[in-house]
């Protein structure tokens, strides 16, 4: 049986379409590789790809992509809604058929030190392949964004688990790691104020006393006229979907501001979406293998 890993590396460009195109191209052209969605986000000035692959052919491409994301961005004046430490931010690798946790940490490691040695990027391991507890969180990592790197790599506790203790000038800083699939999930709010995304997002974090499995944080949508609470659900079966958009809804109640939609970022397990239509719909008793599409994989 074919090992499946699923790769998915988040850039810090999402405005110039001619950039993400040269990124991207590593995945597109490799005919071994399921490239499931590239998401260019201009507010936030981030891409997002999703891909699915044989290990050896996934390491190979996402290293390529990495140079070339180094050469087209330079964080000295990348700006945007998002928090962000690198050109290449972060790269998860999700297991997804045949393939245990422990051989994703492992592919991690090597494409750390490939991003070190060809390129002379410092990267940290985290989720999974973290090497202190400090580093299991991407945000405690991500602290400081591009700007606060210089200062923060000279601290003991955050020597990059590959390379120097000095960001790359251009393109600063890269997270690796082995993780399970979450959910990343923004919720659109009817209002301009970001005070009240901040509010309802430590409302629904478990940093601030929520949810146990959800990352959460404002974003000023300024094109659009609007805020978003923008989250990662990190264990979808614990802290459904269903449960923290209704959660949101309710805390937005208390400002008299209204949830306008939300949107998922990248793939979704459809077990996750699933979950949400049975609560919705009222199902009873419904099944995942009642989905055709579902059993017609199997």
């Amino acid at each position: 049986m074919k090992k499946l890993v699923q790769c998915v590396p988040n850039y810090s460009e999402g405005k110039d379409l001619e950039k993400i195109e040269k990124i991207a191209a590593p995945f597109k052209n490799n005919k071994n590789i399921k490239f499931m969605g590239c998401e260019p986000d201009s507010d936030y000035n981030r891409t997002v790809i999703t891909v699915i692959g044989e290990p050896e052919d996934v390491v190979k491409a996402v290293v390529e992509s990495v140079g070339i994301a180094a050469e087209l961005i330079d964080m000295n004046v990348q700006k945007g809604e998002h928090l962000r430490m690198g050109a290449t931010d972060v790269i998860p690798f999700i297991p997804i058929k045949d393939i245990t946790m422990s051989e994703c940490i492992e592919l991690s490691k090597i494409v750390a030190k490939e991003i070190w040695e060809q390129f002379k990027i410092p990267v940290f391991l985290y989720e999974e392949s973290a090497t202190a507890p400090n580093r299991v969180s991407l945000p405690s990592i991500r602290k400081g964004e591009f700007e606060g790197m210089k200062e923060k790599l000279k601290l003991e506790e955050w020597k990059p688990d590959f390379g120097e203790r000095e960001p790359h000038s251009t393109a600063g800083v890269t997270a690796v790691g082995g993780r399970m699939s979450l959910i990343a999930f923004n919720i659109n709010l009817d209002t301009t104020n970001v005070n009240i995304a901040k509010e309802i997002s430590k409302a629904i974090r478990f940093s601030s006393g929520g949810f146990r499995y959800i990352q959460a944080g404002p974003a000023e949508i300024k094109e659009k006229g609007f805020v978003q609470v923008t989250m990662n659900i990190k264990d979808y079966k614990k802290n459904p979907i269903y449960r923290v958009f209704e959660t949101v809804k309710m805390e937005a109640k208390r400002y008299g501001v209204n949830v306008l939609g939300s949107e998922i970022i990248g793939a979704v397990p459809m077990e996750a979406l699933v979950d949400s239509m049975e609560y919705y719909l009222g199902l009873d008793g419904f099944k995942i293998d009642k989905v055709i599409e579902n059993e017609l994989l199997k």
